[in-house]
């Protein structure tokens, strides 16, 4: 993932990174002006206050430069990877959607994300300090190479504690990370469980404090011991400088040449050292931090793959059939604790006919219809659109003939497909005024003034958005069981009959039974298999099959 972004950003980044380099030289060059102005002669005084002047100047500017190019860095590396994962997701065959589940693609697309684009705002002060450490490492080597050495040893004695304790941290930090995934479905339940938890004081109680304050804590300890064993490590790294030091000062400086200049470079060395040498230390956690939430964009990322070919928007050929043959699906059944076998089913559809699919819960009947409509691909049998075979290639193509309300669908502020205009909005609100929500909500400039809404309302804006949508096929997923009964009498009497009118085919899940009689067709599903009722003879409708009776039901 880090190096996707920085493949996607790499003039910007080089640019950034000289930035840094060069504030970085610069700094340490003023330091080495510091400390021969401390034991110059008068007469030096003005050339070096000059190019004094100039390199202070050099390190305000280069650092202003790096820090504006990497903030702009840090920002598109946030777009970039938004975009990145919501293009993964929109492209990601819908069952490994639902496997992967909304709370971990939430947790990518906002906590994960933001961690790994602070890495690039954070990578100049970690660039920058490393280049100063490692210039006052060689202006160390200049006034002495034999305690530049010892200087050496200390660092990598430090580096190999810390090297140590990161490996520690880095646990800590990924667990946190993983449990971050749950916290966000906890944080979820908070909403649209509300009025369970508000009806229930048991329940309010014991998800607050065995569920989601667990999980809170448990994030909180692990990152809390995580960055605590950095701290702790980059304070070891400080003691040690301050104690070589000491053995600069006291013990390793005798009565050499130029003692005043050495003993005052080395003081003047570390003390402007220990600073940046804290900043990298500390800040390399970030870069460990954006690392595990880089890894698990990418575990997330790949688990959201496709197996459809991406075609572009092409004109939709008029429907004439949708056949399922011998078409087949497995599912773990919660219910049985088993894997369901729905099918084989032998199915066909055409314009002008309106199916109802009835059955108890559990049966199959809306993996039916997320089969019927291509987010679910079939393992065995085929679909046949207009006689030909649905596959990966033309699948997508295939699902641009339907439009379906499920019952746990979703409504955007927005009409989306159809576009904006004074006509849409003029259809819009009369089908709202059809449906009397013209005084709760309307459509201006292609959007909704508002979605908060009751749920059976927000079903009857639904019907609005498939209807504006006049796609071939229509699917409702058991649409009137949250209407009132006038609002059923609608639906039942008034839309579906004007729909088949227009020529549509339409597929209503329902248990209704008191509309049974206004379907053209009714199919019973028992166990995932299908059972056909005679609504009207195949004499009077030809795209009628019968396959069984079932005498327990009766029609007006």
């Amino acid at each position: 993932m880090l190096k996707y972004l920085i493949k996607q950003s790499k003039p910007l980044l080089l640019s950034a990174s000289f930035a840094s380099i060069l504030h970085g030289i610069c700094s340490v060059l003023l330091l080495a002006q510091i400390s021969s102005a401390l034991t110059a002669t008068e007469s030096d005084r003005e050339e070096m206050a000059l190019i004094f002047a100039g390199t202070a100047l050099c390190v305000m500017l280069s650092y202003m430069m790096a820090a504006i190019l990497f903030e702009r860095l840090g920002q598109r590396a946030h777009s970039e990877l938004r975009s990145f994962i919501a293009q993964r997701v929109i492209v990601a065959d819908y069952r490994q959607l639902e496997q992967l589940g909304a709370a971990r693609i939430q947790s990518a697309l906002s906590e994960h994300c933001t961690r790994v684009a602070e890495f690039f705002v954070s990578f100049p002060v970690i660039l920058t300090n490393a280049v100063v450490v490692a210039g006052c490492l060689v202006y160390m080597a200049l006034l002495s190479w034999q305690v530049f050495l010892l200087a050496i040893l200390v660092i990598g004695f430090g580096s190999l504690g810390y090297h140590l304790a990161h490996l520690r941290a880095i646990r800590h930090l990924d667990i946190a990370a993983q449990e971050q995934d749950n916290l966000f479905t906890y944080f979820r339940s908070l909403t649209d469980g509300a009025k369970e938890l508000r009806l229930n004081r048991d329940k309010r109680t014991t998800f607050y404090d065995d569920v989601l304050k667990q999980s809170i804590e448990k994030v909180r300890k692990e990152r809390t011991f995580g960055m605590s064993v950095f701290v702790a490590s980059a304070s070891w790294g400080n003691f040690l400088i301050y104690a070589f030091i000491g053995m600069v000062l006291f013990l390793l400086v005798g009565d050499v040449p130029d003692r005043a200049l050495i003993i005052t470079g080395y003081a003047l060395v570390f003390v402007y050292m220990v600073g940046p040498l804290e900043a990298l230390l500390l800040n390399i956690p970030r870069a460990n931090l954006a690392q595990v939430s880089a890894d698990r964009i990418d575990e997330i990322t790949r688990l959201m793959s496709s197996s459809e070919s991406q075609t572009e928007k092409a004109e939709l050929p008029p429907l004439q059939s949708i056949v399922l043959q011998g078409v087949l699906h497995r599912y773990y059944h919660e219910q049985k604790d088993e894997m369901f076998t729905l099918g084989p089913v032998d199915l066909q559809f055409h314009p002008g006919e309106i199916t109802f699919l009835i059955g108890g819960n559990g049966s199959g009947k809306t993996t039916l219809a997320k089969l019927l409509v291509g987010l679910y691909p079939p393992e065995e049998g085929n679909i046949t659109l207009n006689g030909v075979i649905i596959n990966d290639t033309n699948r997508d193509n295939y699902r641009q003939f339907f439009t379906t309300i499920f019952s746990d669908f979703h409504l955007f502020d927005r009409l989306l497909e159809t576009g904006h205009g004074k006509d849409l909005d003029e259809k819009g609100n009369q089908l709202l005024a059809k449906l009397h929500l013209q005084n709760k909500v309307k459509v201006q400039n292609g959007a909704f003034t508002t979605l908060t809404l009751s749920q059976g309302q927000r079903k009857r804006l639904a019907l609005v958005v498939a209807y504006l949508e006049n796609r071939p096929f229509l699917v409702f997923d058991e649409w009137a069981a949250d209407q009132d009964p006038a609002f059923k009498e609608i639906f039942y009497y008034e839309v579906l009959p004007e729909l088949r009118a227009m020529g549509k085919a339409i597929l209503v899940i329902s248990h209704d039974d008191r509309y049974f009689h206004l379907a053209d067709r009714l199919i019973r599903m028992e166990n995932g298999r299908l059972l056909f009722d005679p609504v009207k003879s195949p004499e009077t409708n030809p795209n009628i099959s019968q396959i069984d009776t079932c005498p327990h039901l009766s029609f007006d």
